[in-house]
């Protein structure tokens, strides 16, 4: 039987039917003689078993962004990257009701990157990228009629004249650091001795140093990233082959990457030199990671050694370069000293989109001008 309680002028009757209606049925009137009458054929209605369709709950209505996201990353495999940038935004929208993502949320949701946390637009991509793709799975799921972040305009990333009223307009900046004459060998000295450069006054004390300088000269090598590097296990190296196998990297794809007689030189001399017990646990190659696969530990040692990498770069007298900057000069590299094409490249390196090493293929061609009469 409803119940009827006045609320200001009006009446308010209140439906429940336990093993029914998920929740109850709040109904209002102007009279109360019209709220019985409805009650009444509502609830001849339900005693037949029957909802009527307009107080039918909507799945979805109740399922938050971040119990997607957990049933999104435990049933389709993601990479890392992704893994991370969810989490993120976990943290930061996870109450979101997803039947309140909309076009409106969407648009407000990258005027808060731009306007509270001042990202730059390549980082606001990223974001958006991670989500977008989470949110195309729960569409087909059923759990969103559509996804907005797939009908936004070209350029939405970018800062406009109206941001510049709230912060500081950021624009993507294309890193293009590469090592100068002498900073190769000025890296060295630091990695290997307790060189004190003229404008320090102390040399750097430093843990590790044959692992330091392995990490060093596999990043010149093969453009590995720092991740894929300081995660690196003996059994993915294959010395005969002159070969790394990676078996999961950034861009979720397995890779193979080929050894130059430097980095062969240098792994043979590191498994010679360093021994098992100082390298890292199990068959792990360095001593920097635990072997934990959880992201949080992930990202934690890559910013310490972000930060001890910065350390050496500057007290090397390399301004401005960071470890990231390696591989950039590695791929510079291999165009520059090989006839390897853009494709062969690209298995090496890892980058999935050929457009992203097209601002690397002019280096050839300078390379080429320099050699003509």
């Amino acid at each position: 039987m409803a119940t009827c309680r006045l609320r200001g002028d009006k009446f308010e009757f209140i439906v429940k039917r336990k093993g029914l209606l998920p929740k109850p049925i709040y109904l209002t009137f102007d009279s109360k003689a019209d709220g019985e009458a409805y009650c009444y054929h509502l609830e001849g209605l339900l005693d037949q078993g029957i909802i009527p369709e307009e107080f039918l709950q909507n799945e979805s209505d109740g399922l938050t962004v971040r119990k997607v996201m957990i049933e999104y990353e435990l049933t389709v495999p993601i990479t890392q990257n992704d893994k991370n940038l969810l989490g993120v935004n976990r943290e930061r929208i996870g109450d979101l009701r997803i039947s309140e993502v909309t076009y409106d949320w969407a648009e407000r949701f990258v005027l808060g990157m731009k306007r509270k946390r001042n990202l730059v637009p390549g980082t606001i991509r990223h974001h958006i990228g991670a989500l977008a793709r989470c949110f195309d799975w729960a569409v087909k799921k059923g759990y969103m009629p559509f996804n907005p972040l797939r009908i936004f305009p070209k350029g939405y990333a970018t800062y406009t004249e109206e941001d510049k009223k709230y912060v500081e307009l950021k624009e993507d900046q294309e890193r293009d650091r590469r090592l100068e004459p002498g900073e190769e060998g000025m890296i060295r000295k630091v990695l290997m001795t307790e060189h004190k450069p003229a404008h320090k006054q102390r040399p750097l004390e430093l843990e590790h140093r044959l692992a330091l300088m392995l990490m060093f000269e596999m990043a010149i090598e093969t453009a590995m990233r720092m991740r894929e590097i300081y995660t690196l296990s003996k059994n993915q190296i294959d010395i005969n082959k002159r070969t790394i196998f990676l078996e999961k990297t950034k861009n979720g794809d397995r890779r193979q990457v080929p050894l130059s007689s430097i980095a062969i030189s240098t792994l043979k001399l590191y498994f010679k030199e360093v021994p098992k017990r100082e390298r890292g646990t199990g068959d792990l190659l360095f001593p920097f990671w635990n072997g934990s696969q959880n992201s949080k530990e992930l990202t934690a040692t890559t910013s310490k050694l972000s930060r001890q990498w910065k350390r050496i770069f500057e007290h090397a007298g390399c301004e401005s370069m960071g470890f990231h900057d390696l591989r950039h000069e590695a791929t510079s590299r291999f165009y520059e000293r090989t006839t390897l094409s853009d494709l062969q490249i690209a298995k090496i390196t890892g980058h999935k989109n050929l457009e992203m090493l097209r601002r690397y293929a002019n280096l050839r061609a300078s390379d080429l001008a320099g050699q003509l009469w």
